[in-house]
């Protein structure tokens, strides 16, 4: 008789086998004489007969379900298990432990911004945490229908509100539509609260949301980097600093690269004040003239070719030192 007794019992159980579960319905609806119900931790048992719930078992641990649940059931109490009498009941194990999920906008929410007509695309990524709360609700409004309910599930039904949720939390107070990141965390808080206002209404709820990055499209990134570069060209030293930065980052050049724009940058600046030293002078064809023609006849130039100073016979410059012969 022990062996028909050990054929007929079963164990009533979930061994979680699929990440990311809110809850599972046990599927063999009958429970046999000496069936056992193990609870694991992180676990809910609640047992339902005929749609109902006849009671809740919070504890984890190994129950003999005729000496131990039946008893604690609310009509049923009184169940005999016969040879052929099962007990005809439903277990629904939930998840209690709080579970991380990502997410990620499907597609570009168009944010309003001065200068571009026709919005500008924006997509965000995070995540959030959640966990069922209310047992009464989840079997109300999910378990008569649903064999299981999974994060995906939760994420599904967030993501599909969460564009008009962005776009309202962002667009208030002013904020500075390309520099969003700044203000995640206030954004982040405001849709943590009216995600979770939805969500309680199948019984779960939302204990956390973040907002890791705001992404913008390539255009608008060059756009802010370039407007970042010229506000550096204020003076020469933050040029100087601007083009030391911008050689170490091609990191192909080197020193020596950076070195010859600045010599080049030098001689420029050098050449063009010695012409206007010239033009200041009257004009540097003349002096330059005469110059050649006193070469020409022996004698040395008059004047200075290189800096226009009167040479008074001598043979080196006596202002710049430049040889006159």
């Amino acid at each position: 008789m022990g062996f028909l007794k050990n054929q007929f019992s079963n164990v009533v159980e979930w061994n979680e086998n699929g990440a990311g579960v809110l809850f599972y319905k046990w599927q063999n609806q009958e429970i046999k004489k000496g069936s056992r119900l193990i609870i694991r931790p992180g676990q809910d048992a609640v047992f339902l007969y005929n749609g109902r719930v006849e009671g809740i078992f919070e504890d984890d641990g190994d129950y003999d379900i005729e000496s131990d649940i039946i008893p604690f059931l609310t009509t049923l109490k009184s169940f005999k298990f016969g040879f052929n009498t099962p007990l005809r009941a439903e277990v629904l194990f939930i998840n209690t432990k709080e579970l991380l999920v990502k997410w990620g906008t499907k597609n570009a929410i168009n944010l309003q911004a001065p200068g571009l007509p026709g919005g500008m695309p924006v997509r965000a990524f995070g995540t959030f945490n959640c966990r069922v709360v209310e047992h009464d609700v989840v079997i109300e409004k999910l378990a008569g229908i649903r064999q299981t309910y999974t994060v995906e599930d939760v994420k599904e039904r967030i993501i599909a509100s969460l564009d008009q949720l962005l776009m309202s939390w962002i667009s208030r107070e002013g904020r500075d539509m390309f520099n969003l990141q700044a203000d995640a965390r206030n954004i982040a808080k405001g849709i943590e609260a009216d995600l979770d206002m939805d969500m309680r209404k199948l019984g779960i709820g939302i204990s956390g949301f973040t907002i890791e990055s705001f992404s913008y499209p390539e255009e608008i990134k060059k756009m802010q980097e370039k407007a970042a570069a010229q506000s550096m060209v204020g003076d020469m030293g933050r040029y100087t600093q601007m083009a030391a930065a911008d050689g170490m980052a091609r990191g192909n050049r080197g020193g020596s690269g950076l070195a010859a724009d600045m010599v080049g940058m030098q001689m420029g600046m050098a050449m063009g004040q010695q012409m206007m030293n010239q033009m200041n002078m009257g004009g540097a064809g003349a002096p330059a003239q005469s110059g050649m023609a006193a070469q020409g006849s022996g004698a040395g130039p008059k004047f200075c070719p290189n800096c226009g100073t009167p040479t008074t016979g001598s043979k080196f410059c006596g202002n710049c030192g430049n040889m006159l012969f």
